[in-house]
């Protein structure tokens, strides 16, 4: 559930209360979210405002905040405290005089120059100074101030923005322009493993077969109201039996993915490691979750948050590889991959920070390729530019990472859940590394994760997602 940010009431000023020298002011901080966020809102994608590496130079380069995020500073000093609700805007005039970073806190105030009674016009200087008092921003503003009081609660802002709801979507339109992948959907005994199928075919993303108890299906079906008509059912004892079929099927050609129903996860995936299975590769397989957080500017993988509990580093090679491919196949040609630790330094005594390091120059010697690999970073210098300058961090990962690998299980696994319980994302998982992907779902999932998973599955197996 997303949290609400309730404010105090505001209170207006009348014209006649205005007085020439009358001024207010407001505080903020932007952050590496900040300008994310406004460019989603603004649809301004621009390089020169979103990647660090456009700059002059070969340095990375501090993102450059739009001029306008200091200039709606402006408007939410007249809005809420000056002459507050009720103002209407006649006119504005900005001269940028400095470009805004990550990190700089910027103070908007605004002045009463003159005022005309015959209109009820009021005209403010206008101006932004940064942490050090170096003017970015000048202008006027001329406002018609409110006619009567006016005490209002300004409007629930949830802090997830709607605009960063439908990041799946341009995946989920790709995977449905491509022919129906075949789908062997395992021991699906509950109503939710059954309806999951069903959504996806009826989304022209999957051709199910229903592997497990023929009757047993057949009767949850019933009682939940579902049809399985035109539906191919390959009926086992149970749930073992159903896994080991659906592996067989998928080893002979005759399915291109997996998908979990209502067995655990640990059954199906011994199904497709074992030695005679058909579906191991010199890989090790490894789990993403592919997060839409609202609070970040783009999706993010999280990994390995369900199989690996305590990984070597040969099988975090894997792992960020698996991602990686992941990645390219959603049309991110070298994804930034941030390798976790508690912090950002090398210290012998934290594996984490050994395995972190190790991975940043076997990625510089080809051992993992197709991407800017860093680490160890903290998670705050991971996914906030800020956070990095504030420690001098220079890497081309730092503050952006497509990629967020976790040091073990546990860690994965409470990071990836926070971000869904508190921080309101969408998951999408999908199990990588075998010779079919291999599709978790749960429960829990709304539709449209479980859509999200199916068609990112979908994409993996029939070769990618072209912009």
């Amino acid at each position: 559930m997303n949290e609400i940010i309730s404010t105090p009431p505001l209170v207006n000023h009348l014209f006649d209360e205005l007085a020439i020298g009358n001024s207010a002011s407001l505080t903020r901080t932007v952050s590496n979210d900040d300008i994310g966020l406004l460019a989603l809102a603004s649809g301004n994608l621009g390089p020169g405002d979103l990647d660090p590496d456009c700059a002059a130079g070969d340095a990375p380069c501090p993102y450059v905040v739009h001029g306008m995020w200091a200039a709606s500073l402006i408007s939410a000093v007249l809005g809420t405290q000056l002459p507050g609700p009720g103002t209407l805007y006649r006119n504005q005039t900005l001269e940028f005089r400095r470009p805004i970073s990550a990190g700089d806190t910027i103070t908007a105030t605004i002045t009463v120059r003159a005022k005309n009674p015959a209109d009820r016009s009021v005209t403010f200087e206008t101006r932004c100074l940064d942490q050090a008092g170096s003017e970015v921003l000048a202008g006027t503003t001329i406002v018609i101030a409110p006619s009567g009081r006016l005490a209002d609660r300004s409007a629930p802002l949830s802090k997830a923005p709607s605009q960063c709801k439908h990041r799946f979507t341009p995946f989920l339109r790709a995977a449905r322009a491509l022919p129906p992948l075949t789908t062997a959907v395992v021991h699906p005994c509950q109503p939710e493993a059954i309806r999951a199928a069903l959504e996806a075919r009826a989304e022209g993303l999957i051709d199910p077969i229903l592997i497990g108890p023929d009757a047993k299906i057949r009767a949850v079906a019933e009682q939940a109201g579902l049809s399985l008509e035109g539906i191919r059912i390959e009926a086992t004892e149970h749930s073992h039996a159903a896994a080991q079929r659906a592996v067989a099927l998928a080893a002979s050609g005759h399915a291109a993915a997996l998908m979990k129903g209502s067995l655990h996860t640990d059954e199906l995936l011994a199904a497709v490691v074992a030695p005679q299975s058909g579906l191991r590769t010199q890989r090790r397989i490894s789990h993403v979750y592919v997060l839409n957080i609202p609070a970040y500017a783009r999706l993010v993988v999280v990994t390995d948050a369900a199989i690996n509990i305590a990984p070597t580093l040969e099988h975090k090679r894997d792992i960020c590889q698996n991602a990686i491919d992941l990645l390219h196949v959603l049309g991110i040609d070298e994804p930034k991959v941030a390798v976790l630790a508690a912090v950002e330094t090398v210290n012998p005594a934290m594996p984490a920070t050994l395995d972190a390091a190790a991975l940043s120059v076997m990625a510089a010697r080809g051992q993992i390729t197709g991407a800017k690999v860093d680490g160890p970073l903290a998670f705050d210098n991971a996914v906030d530019l800020a956070a990095a300058h504030m420690k001098g961090i220079i890497s081309p990962v730092a503050g952006q990472a497509d990629i967020l690998v976790a040091p073990d299980l546990e860690a994965g696994n409470m990071l990836a859940k926070q971000f869904i319980y508190l921080g309101g994302a969408e998951a999408a998982g999908l199990v990588l590394g075998a010779r079919v992907p291999i599709i978790l779902t749960s429960r829990s999932d709304s539709v449209d994760v479980r859509l999200a998973s199916i068609a990112l599955a979908k994409l993996a197996a029939k070769g990618g997602f072209t912009r």
